[in-house]
Formats: C-alpha cells, sequence, structure tokens
C-alpha cells in the first residue's frame, strides 16, 4: 500500500502554516509517504491506490470534491466548513461519506451536520493533540512568550488592502478605519512589558515563496519553538492545541464573532484556559484565574483535559492504517 499526506493550495497573498502543522501530526503516524495530494484537487488524483488521512479543513474547491476512488480515506479529525457543507453534502457527497462511515470529525458542528444527513459521524477533536512527540524535558523550557496571530479574525492590513476592490470596500464600509482595534483589545489583558518584550509570531506567511517541503520545515520549527516556550498566547488552533499535546502552557484568546470561525471550536474550545473576548468593546472574561494583565510572571497550567480524545486519536489511528 502506498500512504500520501496532504498538502494545500495557497491564495494570493498568504498561507497557512496551521494546515501543515496538521499534516505533520498525520506525518508521525504513516510508515513512509509515497505522495502529496493537494487537498483541493483529491477528486483530480488516478494512480496506485493510496492511503490518505483526511483531517483538516475541507474543502475550498467544492467542485473538486469527492475524492477519487483511487484514495483509500481515512477519516479523522475532518471539518467541513458550514460554507462548503451545502455543495459538499450533495447527494454525491452523501453517498462517498456513507461508503466510507464512520467519520471521524474534528468538531461536534461537524459530527452533527453529518449525523443530520444520515451519515454515521462522531466527535474525535483535532489530530494535532497527538504531536506529543515534539514535548521536551521541562529542563529545556526558556523564558521565552510567544504571542501567535492574535485577534486574527479582526481587521488588519494584508486583508484589509488584499486587492484593489476590498480595499476601496473597506474604506467605503469603515473596516480600514478599524486597524487599530486589535492592539486597543490586546492592551486590556495584557500587559506593556509583555506586547514589547514577547515574540510576536505570524502563521500565515506570504505565499508563493515556498516549496511543500519549506513549508513543512517552517512548521516543523514553529512546533520545536513552542515545545520549549515559557507561554504561548494565541488565537489559532493550530497553535494551541500542540501546545496542550507538548505540555506548552497556552491561552486562547477568542474575539471570533462569526459562524464560519465559532463553527470550528464546537467542542474544542473547552480544552482550553482562555479569554473571551467582546470584539465590539474590547470587555473580556477569562476561565481561568487572572490577576489584572498577562505579565512576564503569569503562570497558567493546562487543564490537561484533551488526552483522551488524543489517546483514542491515537489507538484509531493506528487501526486504521494497519
Amino acid at each position: 500500500m502506498k500512504y500520501g499526506l496532504l498538502t494545500y493550495v495557497e491564495n494570493k497573498r498568504f498561507f497557512n502554516v496551521g494546515d501543515n502543522i496538521q499534516s505533520l501530526a498525520a506525518k508521525q503516524f504513516l510508515p513512509k509517504i509515497d505522495t502529496f495530494l493537494n487537498r483541493e484537487k483529491l477528486g483530480e488524483y488516478h494512480g496506485d491506490p493510496v492511503k490518505l488521512i483526511m483531517n483538516g479543513w475541507f474543502t475550498h474547491n467544492t467542485h473538486n470534491w469527492v475524492p477519487s476512488d483511487d484514495i483509500d480515506p481515512v477519516f479523522v479529525s475532518f471539518h467541513m466548513n458550514n460554507t462548503a457543507a451545502p455543495a459538499m453534502l450533495s447527494e454525491k457527497g452523501i453517498a462517498y461519506l456513507k461508503k466510507h462511515e464512520p467519520i471521524g470529525c474534528r468538531d461536534q458542528f461537524t459530527a452533527d451536520t453529518l449525523k443530520a444527513k444520515g451519515i454515521d459521524a462522531y466527535f474525535t477533536g483535532c489530530l494535532t493533540l497527538t504531536l506529543d512527540s515534539y514535548k521536551v524535558d521541562d529542563a529545556e523550557r526558556g523564558g521565552d512568550i510567544y504571542i501567535v496571530d492574535p485577534l486574527y479574525s479582526y481587521p488588519r492590513p494584508e486583508k484589509v488592502f488584499y486587492n484593489t476592490k476590498l480595499t476601496i470596500k473597506n474604506i467605503l464600509n469603515g473596516t480600514a478605519f478599524k486597524l487599530g482595534k486589535k492592539n486597543k483589545h490586546l492592551k486590556k489583558f495584557i500587559s506593556e512589558e509583555v506586547l514589547k518584550t514577547a515574540e510576536f509570531i505570524n502563521q500565515e506567511p506570504p505565499s508563493n515563496e515556498y516549496t511543500d517541503e519549506e513549508k513543512f520545515e517552517m512548521a516543523e520549527e514553529l512546533l520545536h519553538k513552542y515545545a520549549k516556550a515559557k507561554l504561548v498566547i494565541t488565537s489559532r488552533i493550530h497553535c494551541a492545541l500542540p501546545c496542550l499535546a507538548m505540555g506548552t502552557p497556552v491561552i486562547f484568546i477568542n474575539g471570533f464573532d462569526s459562524f464560519v470561525d465559532s463553527c470550528r471550536f464546537d467542542g474544542i474550545l473547552e480544552l482550553f484556559n482562555r479569554i473571551d473576548i467582546d470584539s465590539k468593546t474590547g470587555e473580556f472574561t477569562a476561565n481561568f484565574q487572572l490577576e489584572g494583565k498577562i505579565n512576564k510572571n503569569t503562570i497558567v497550567k493546562n487543564l490537561e483535559k484533551h488526552h483522551d480524545l488524543a489517546n483514542a486519536l491515537k489507538e484509531k489511528v493506528k487501526s486504521k492504517l494497519n
């Protein structure tokens, strides 16, 4: 049997390293990698039968769904976004998923959506919860604090000025004048000292500048950094979930207010120490004890609620690959 690993189509301006982190989570279970298969082009694959772990976000290219019959899918940590679900759950799409049921779903929203169509589905959590292979001894943990894409759903230059059409639209609707909102809201719960001394990391680098191999190297480097961090503060689930797996103290910043975003988190958010923000006012609540603002001496202990999900995922994937 041949084994494949998911790669991803970029948009015109940037790509999401979190996708590659998800593929690294799948890679650790594979005896070898014979081919890379692009998530958006699975229907176009023709060749030797290949086993493929189908974890992650599906899909931008709904016209190319369903995957080829030459792909033997392992459905765990599968997320069907609400924007794609109507097209993916065509008669053909439902038949495909029923053929490969039960479908292990990354979030409860996906499981419920599939079950409503008569597809046997269940909640697994995300495969990145199994990335404890990157964990280091606490003696190797340094004093670095990383702030990774906090409140990235807020207006930011690379999205507001993505192209001429969007630039005009965002000026007319006022979005372009809200570029300072993120920093204003962050200052409400993160101390000035931490904002000045922490290392800010962007998990959406420029697109069309890196090979797939270089993207995976970038993802590996980030995991090694997070593994040794004193604290990670992030709005990226594919930073926060690996941190849980690696035992790195992490605070998830939840400022999302659209269902496109929130449906991804159903069943996942309760795994984190979390700050929930009203994106309009900046008012926030924490589900852990926070005295004042997050500062260099803030200590949080992860909730450790993820272990049952991680262990079940490991057993499920191993059984499906044997």
